[in-house]
């Protein structure tokens, strides 16, 4: 069965409670919920972690190789700053998928560059939880080989 690893970064815990005005009330466990009923639904599975803290996003990262077929990506704050995570995704070619609720390209000017971006096969924003459905659907083409 092909498995996909799912990351939520920094902050993500807390969705619904958090802006809403900019992420909505959609909770993480909710999304979490829609993406293992997608995945069921097309026979994947899938790991879900969650955390703020960098290095332990490396670490997972790092770990993928040879465990996943994919990764599905929200680096939230992480996606402005963070080299680290970025270049563990380049190393461990695995693909990986990066989706953000807000539109970040809508947002202060900071956010408009992403460093996961050049790195990621695709990226999918400003669609609330369906950026992660979305994002899902296109993990899963890479996987079935709809696009290399």
């Amino acid at each position: 069965m092909k498995k996909i690893l799912v990351i939520h970064g920094p902050n993500l815990n807390l969705l619904g409670e958090r802006e809403v005005g900019v992420y909505g009330k959609v909770t993480i466990k909710e999304i979490d919920e829609d993406l293992k009923r997608l995945a069921r639904a097309e026979e994947v599975e899938l790991d879900i972690k969650q955390s703020n803290h960098e290095g332990e996003i490396v670490g997972l990262i790092g770990a993928s190789r040879g465990k996943f077929d994919a990764i599905l990506i929200n680096p939230a704050a992480y996606t402005h700053t963070s080299v680290a995570i970025r270049d563990a995704i380049a190393a461990v070619d695995v693909p990986a998928v990066e989706v953000h609720l807000s539109n970040i390209y809508g947002r202060e000017e900071f956010r408009h560059t992403s460093l996961i971006a050049p790195v990621a096969k695709g990226q999918v924003s400003g669609f609330g939880k369906m950026s992660y459905i979305l994002g899902l659907e296109a993990a899963i083409g890479l996987m079935k080989g709809a696009k290399k």
